[in-house]
């Protein structure tokens, strides 16, 4: 069988959990909005009211949040968070699952190069962050009924994509590089659980915003995002340069690996 359909079917359950759970996470954030609004409380005077670091933990900054798109941003986050976790174990599971689940031999007697294996299970990859993202995108623009904002949708969301394929390639890498095929995923999840929680802690104090260049998840936040020039030009180009130095190391260590039997 082709190797990139046999990727394609064997996370095919795996996308439309995460893709289910992806539309519950955004119709559940519809409901809270269209409970609070029709409260009649100021969104914007709750959220002003909330411990700092309650509204560092959500994502807030100077958007409205009475409005569908300034609500949008904080249950943005948590779709970041989502869809990155789904990309590192993803990025893990498809590089390294052959040598855990011993089946490597079965692949490997085929007149096939690892290269064009690394390739194949790569672009499967890519295409089932292709597909949850755009899930993403549509959910949100018809659940939230934001026509007037695809423009902005579309950019939160090219962010989000980026960052799907860094973490993609951050676990293709450790699981390259790994002895254990089964730490690939839990170290890579533990890499990406780390820099959200930077994330939240450098909006806590300004003294630790040089570290923003070393925290994904500060790249492309929404608060900045909407309220500034969309995309900065430094962050797009650290994390394309990342996921390109992630994809050759991806490519030389599992080259020369020495599988385990």
């Amino acid at each position: 069988m082709n190797v990139f359909l046999r990727e394609l079917k064997a996370y095919r359950k795996s996308l439309i959990i995460w893709s289910v759970g992806i539309v519950l996470l955004i119709l559940m954030g519809k409901t809270e909005y269209s409970s609070l609004s029709s409260s009649g409380q100021s969104l914007n005077e709750l959220i002003e009211s909330m411990p700092k670091a309650l509204q560092a933990l959500m994502g807030t900054g100077t958007l409205d949040v009475s409005t569908p798109i300034g609500y949008f941003s904080i249950l943005y986050l948590y779709l970041l968070l989502m869809a990155t976790i789904h990309g590192a174990m993803m990025g893990a599971s498809i590089i390294a699952k052959e040598e855990r689940d011993k089946t490597f031999e079965f692949l490997f007697v085929k007149p096939i190069t690892r290269t064009k294996v690394i390739t194949m299970k790569l672009v499967a990859g890519f295409v089932n962050l292709v597909v949850l993202n755009v899930v993403t995108t549509v959910a949100t623009i018809v659940i939230f009924e934001m026509h007037n904002e695809i423009p902005d949708i579309f950019m939160l969301m090219g962010g989000m994509f980026i960052l799907q394929v860094l973490f993609l390639m951050i676990g293709s890498a450790l699981a390259s590089i790994i002895r254990n095929p089964r730490s690939a995923a839990p170290i890579a999840t533990g890499i990406l659980l780390l820099t959200f929680i930077l994330s939240i802690v450098i909006d806590l104090s300004e003294k630790l915003e040089n570290l923003t260049y070393i925290v994904p998840f500060k790249y492309f936040a929404a608060k900045d995002m909407l309220t500034g020039d969309g995309f900065e030009a430094v962050f797009v180009i650290i994390s394309l340069s990342l996921i390109a130095i992630l994809t050759v190391v991806t490519f030389i260590f599992y080259k020369k690996r020495d599988l385990n039997v």
